[in-house]
């Protein structure tokens, strides 16, 4: 039938986007190309530290969009590894948060990014203003895009409130322990 939600292009939209967020959450998790494991290792990974139970196989079908009849089991399990609510994968709202989460959390892994954090903190809010002015002229020079400030969602947490723990463990820099 045409003319229903969802039909037209063969693919329900709670389900559009799962495999584009399960791949960011695994780049996230793992940046370098080099030292990311195969979808047979992390599928182990998972298992090991959920104690739930996904193949490789099918993690890389779920990955690539092949499948998307993922039960509520497996969901669960993939949101307890990667340390996101189940809702980041169906709920666009919670998703925008939490890539929020990770882009911060990326940023924080370069110690000298970490480093002019921390000395920022304590300065005025004149001075703030100053070295953001600073920043992001020196952004646009370099041809890098220009980056959102984070708006009304700062420090709202979904009714689970676990989303604030995105990446948890993960996103520690490589040189820390997990």
């Amino acid at each position: 039938m045409t003319g229903e939600p969802g039909h037209g292009d063969g693919v329900r939209p709670l389900l559009r986007k799962f495999d584009q967020r399960l791949t960011e959450l695994i780049h996230a998790v793992y940046p370098d190309e080099q030292q990311r494991p195969g979808y047979a290792r992390l599928a182990r990974e998972i298992s090991a530290a959920t104690g739930g139970s996904i193949s490789g196989t099918y993690l890389w079908e779920l990955a690539t969009g092949k499948k998307r009849n993922i039960t509520l089991e497996q969901l669960d399990v993939l949101a307890q590894f990667f340390g996101v609510p189940p809702e980041y994968f169906l709920n666009e709202e919670v998703s925008q948060r939490v890539q929020a989460q990770l882009a911060l959390a990326t940023a924080l892994r370069d110690a000298k990014v970490r480093s002019l954090a921390m000395r920022a903190s304590g300065l005025s809010p004149a001075s703030l203003d100053s070295l953001l002015t600073i920043v992001n002229e020196t952004r646009k020079v370099q041809n890098l895009p220009e980056v959102e400030p984070r708006g009304g969602g700062q420090g709202r947490r979904s009714r689970r409130g676990d989303d604030g723990q995105a990446m948890k463990d993960a996103l520690l820099p490589e040189n820390e322990e997990r």
